[in-house]
């Protein structure tokens, strides 16, 4: 998928915009790179991943926690690896 986002994407990456550095760190490149281009199913984790809250995310990122959606926790190490090929 390419062009302009439809609304329901847009809505989703308002709530992907997070106040803490530690989750924009990882969300705003997969945002901004991944997530228009991305597989449809991989879409919808990262649809259930912006509704968690920001202390589970960080959690998540961290790997102090795991979501209970394997989809969601395969996404989270894919914006990880992402984010660590880029540096």
């Amino acid at each position: 998928m390419s062009g302009e986002p439809t609304l329901a994407q847009r809505k989703i990456i308002y709530q992907a915009r997070r106040g803490l550095k530690e989750l924009d760190y990882y969300i705003d490149p997969y945002v901004k790179l991944n997530y228009l281009t991305a597989p449809s199913d991989e879409q919808r984790a990262f649809e259930r991943l912006v509704e968690y809250e920001d202390p589970d995310l960080l959690l998540f990122f961290l790997g102090q926690e795991r979501p209970d959606d394997d989809e969601v926790s395969a996404l989270i190490e894919r914006m990880k690896q992402l984010k660590h090929a880029q540096s």
